[in-house]
């Protein structure tokens, strides 16, 4: 392992946490493409450490950036390392964007050397509040019924609108008990669909289906076939019960 040595710089030395990060890249000449984590980690947060001896403020984004390098490192240390190396090219990747951007930054400085730029003092004006686009009637229109249409959904719901809701009809699984025995006394059998054909609503279907349940378990009546075929037969003893 690389040994560095101890740094003492200033955070003013640097914009951020991957202007030092580079720092100690070029000055011991690593491979940026091939970071050794374990030795980065360790100057980085003597770094770290230095500023808070100092009662120097260490900014957010740095202890962000060894938060990061110390998981990293934690990482690397399992026997199987996959997302250690997939953080670490993310990082390889950000460090040289920044450096391009460095660069580009230094070349442009070096185009403005010859530049004077001027300024004038600030001026304070009255902005125009005036609303002067046009709009055809029908997009004002839309805006204005979807405004409402906002506004209503903040309201309760209308009392209309619980009225299916509280008027509908449940139908109780021993009523339909007594409806299908009717029928079984008339005709002691007929088909399992038949029972279910002229029901006006879902409870209705339901309580059928569990009344015929319940007198299957209480053999009053069995059922025979199966399929479109099944039929539902009143039991010798069921006419009696």
């Amino acid at each position: 392992m690389i040994q560095l040595e101890k740094i003492s710089y200033k955070l003013e030395a640097f914009e951020g946490p991957l202007d030092l990060l580079l720092h100690l890249i070029n000055k011991h000449k690593l491979n940026i493409n091939d970071i050794p984590i374990f030795t980065l980690v360790e100057q980085y947060l003597d770094y770290v450490r230095q500023m808070q001896e100092d009662d120097m403020e260490v900014a957010s984004e740095f202890l962000e950036m060894a938060a990061r390098l110390v998981y990293i490192k934690s990482v690397s240390l399992l026997p199987v390392h996959e997302e250690a190396e997939q953080l670490k090219m993310e990082l390889v990747g950000e460090l040289l964007e920044y450096k391009e951007c460095q660069a580009i930054a230094k070349e442009l400085s070096e185009h403005a050397d010859g530049f004077e730029l001027y300024s004038r003092p600030q001026q304070d004006f009255e902005p125009d509040k005036t609303y002067r686009r046009l709009h055809p009637v029908s997009d004002i229109l839309k805006a204005y019924i979807s405004a409402v249409g906002k506004g209503k959904r903040k309201l309760p719901p209308p009392v209309e609108a619980f009225t299916k809701i509280v008027a509908h009809k449940i139908v109780s699984v021993s009523s339909r008990i007594n409806a299908v025995m009717h029928r079984l006394f008339e005709r002691k059998k007929d088909k399992f669909v038949s029972f279910f054909m002229n029901a006006e609503s879902k409870s209705e279907l339901v309580a059928t289906f569990l009344a015929i349940l319940e007198l299957a378990k209480t053999k009053r009546v069995k059922l025979v076939g199966d399929a479109d075929d099944m039929e539902i037969e009143l039991t010798e003893g069921g006419d009696t019960e």
